[in-house]
């Protein structure tokens, strides 16, 4: 059983997910309606595992993340919100958030969520990776080398490094090498973000 705590300022929202959850792998053990009693309660609670609503009174979900991730605490942490721009998606990725739902959609899509960031996959709603998907410039392709754009393709199939070095007869430093240059050449932060924006740089 796994221990979550949950922090939304809606009581309906904190019922509908408690709901969820009854009978499941999961167990809420706290719930918390502002940044500062997520971060309260995060210390006296310990959960395995987080649901943070965006927008919040007293620091938001991504306030709470970046505190937890400054402080060196890397405990999973799904961002449950009604809507997310470009901007705050990317700043949650940059703080390697583990998991995105939107409020709309499939209720279902709640476990699957949950159960990817428990075995520590990243898992994007996927109507956010849609809105993130746009069609590529030329300019934007020429960036990157064949080779790279290649490797692009194999990390948009979520496949690892040491898969990557296997299909590319390549080790996998050097793999990390590749990535490297990448991230530098188009601004992302993290894999995630680059299956997510493949479409610009491989079509």
């Amino acid at each position: 059983m796994t221990r979550v705590l949950l922090a939304d300022d809606h009581p309906i929202i904190q019922a509908a997910v408690e709901a969820m959850l009854r009978g499941s792998d999961y167990e809420l053990i706290s719930k918390a309606s502002s940044g500062a009693e997520a971060i309260e309660a995060l210390a006296r609670h310990d959960p395995e595992m987080l649901i943070l609503d965006v927008s919040m009174p007293e620091g938001s979900g991504l306030d709470v993340l970046r505190k937890m991730r400054t402080g060196g605490d890397d405990r999973p942490v799904v961002i449950l919100t009604a809507s997310m721009d470009q901007a705050g998606f990317a700043e949650a990725l940059a703080l390697k958030v583990d998991g995105v739902l939107l409020k709309t959609s499939d209720p279902a899509l709640l476990l699957d969520c949950l159960d990817s960031v428990r075995n520590g996959e990243e898992w994007i709603d996927p109507q956010l990776q849609a809105e993130a998907e746009v069609s590529p410039e030329p300019a934007e392709r020429s960036l990157l080398s064949p080779r790279e754009r290649e490797l692009v393709s194999l990390v948009r199939q979520s496949m690892r490094n040491r898969d990557i070095a296997e299909r590319l007869g390549i080790t996998e430093g050097t793999v990390k090498v590749y990535l490297h240059s990448i991230f530098e050449k188009t601004g992302v932060v993290n894999r995630t973000e680059l299956a997510i924006r493949a479409a610009e740089w491989i079509g």
